[in-house]
């Protein structure tokens, strides 16, 4: 599998890059512009993102925005709805109208409140199908 990061701050950054490696193969980005230059690039180079965790507030580019022109790029590229790359929203936000911009109007397929720990990324994977559920 192959994940996408995208995070502005570095810790956060380098925190996720751990988990997220015992999944797949990571690339690590600092902000939006940065992860729709990444995910272009693998889409035009046949080896696309399976997975991209994105962080909200960022400068440069947010991660609304660059949700919304990941997506943007993905219809010009003919992928149907079914096969979009799966992204996971991360924020400190966890007020309504960003919860619902980045389902609704981006197309996230999960949002995490930080501060974000193994298990709550865990639970997320198998949520987003990468993982079976283990039983207890």
């Amino acid at each position: 599998m192959r994940i996408l990061i995208v995070e502005d701050e570095l810790a956060s950054r380098k925190y996720l890059t751990h988990v997220m490696t015992s999944y797949g193969q990571c690339d690590a980005v600092e902000d939006g512009a940065e992860a729709v230059q990444a995910f272009t690039d693998a889409l035009e180079s046949g080896n696309r993102y399976d997975l991209i965790c994105l962080d909200i507030m960022m400068p440069e580019m947010d991660g609304q925005d660059a949700l919304k022109e990941i997506r943007e790029i993905e219809k010009e590229h003919g992928i149907p709805h079914n096969l979009e790359t799966k992204v996971m929203m991360t924020s400190a936000l966890s007020d309504p109208s960003n919860v619902i911009e980045a389902y609704y109007k981006g197309g996230a397929s999960i949002y995490l409140t930080k501060p974000l720990d193994v298990e709550k990324i865990r639970e997320a994977m198998v949520e987003l199908g990468f993982l079976k559920k283990s039983m207890e």
